[in-house]
C-alpha cells in the first residue's frame, strides 16, 4: 500500500502530536487471506522452518485483508527469517516475542506499521531489520508525533494491542492499572518505537536506556514531547 495513503505523517500532524492516531483497524478473522495465513503458520510451526515470508503467496489485494498477524506466531520457535515485505500490516502482535530464534525481521515497505511492539526485545537473537523508518514515530529524518497516551485515544484500539501480560514482568495485566508509554530502542540494526504495556512504576523505572538523537527514556507522547531536530534529506 503506498505510504501516501496513510494520513498519520502529513503536515498537520508533524505539527500537532495529539492528532496523531493509533490505526485501530479490526481483522476481519472470517476472511479466506486470514484462514490461509493461519494454515501457513501451523504447517511452519510444524516443519519447523526457518524463513517464513508467507505474504509472498498473496496478492495485493489478498495483503490488504490481513492487517496484523495471529498470536499464533508464538508458535515459530525455529523460525529465524521472518519477511513482511510490502505487507498492510498497522501492528504487530506482541507474540513476536516468543519467535526466540528470529534473527532477521523484514517488515519493509510496509508503510502502515508505525511502531512496534515492545516484547519484541525478547528476541535476543535478532541481529538483522530492514524497517521502513520514514513511517515510523519519531524517526530521526523527520520527526512524526507519537500518538498521545494520555488521551482517550480508542477504546476498541487499546483493546486491539493491549497484551495480557506486562511486557517488562510478564505478571498478569490488570485493565484498571496499565501503564502505556513510548520508548526509542534498538532493535537489530535500527531503532525503533515501541509500546509498553507495563503493570507497575517500577516496570516502568526498569526500562532500558535510551539512545543519544531520540527522546529520552520513556513517555506519553503528544506534542508537549519535545524530540531532537529531524536530520530528513
Amino acid at each position: 500500500m503506498p505510504k501516501e495513503l496513510c494520513k498519520c505523517f502529513n503536515q498537520e500532524s508533524r505539527k500537532h502530536g495529539s492528532l496523531s492516531k493509533i490505526h485501530s483497524d479490526k481483522q476481519d478473522t472470517q476472511c479466506e487471506s486470514w484462514l490461509r495465513l493461519l494454515d501457513l503458520i501451523e504447517s511452519a510451526a510444524q516443519t519447523g522452518v526457518e524463513e517464513f515470508a508467507p505474504l509472498r503467496e498473496f496478492t495485493i489485494e489478498e495483503r490488504s485483508e490481513i492487517v496484523t498477524l495471529p498470536p499464533t506466531i508464538a508458535k515459530l520457535k525455529n523460525v529465524k527469517n521472518l519477511s513482511l515485505y510490502g505487507s498492510c500490516l498497522v501492528r504487530i502482535p506482541p507474540e513476536i516475542g516468543e519467535m526466540e530464534s528470529l534473527e532477521t525481521f523484514t517488515p519493509y515497505t510496509s508503510y502502515l506499521l508505525h511502531w512496534f511492539p515492545y516484547e519484541i526485545i525478547r528476541c535476543t537473537k535478532l541481529k538483522s531489520s530492514t524497517v521502513s523508518t520514514r513511517a515510523i514515530y519519531g524517526n530521526y529524518k523527520y520527526r512524526p508525533p507519537f500518538p498521545n497516551l494520555k488521551q482517550h485515544i480508542n477504546a476498541e484500539a487499546y483493546s486491539l494491542i493491549t497484551p495480557q501480560e506486562c511486557s517488562v514482568c510478564r505478571t498478569k495485566l490488570e485493565p484498571s492499572k496499565i501503564i502505556r508509554r513510548w520508548i526509542s530502542l534498538p532493535v537489530a540494526t535500527d531503532v525503533l518505537p515501541l509500546l509498553v504495556h507495563a503493570c507497575s512504576v517500577n516496570c516502568i523505572n526498569s526500562l532500558p536506556e535510551t539512545p543519544k538523537g531520540y527522546v529520552s527514556g520513556s513517555h506519553t507522547g503528544g506534542h508537549d514531547i519535545k524530540q531532537p531536530p529531524p536530520m530528513g534529506i
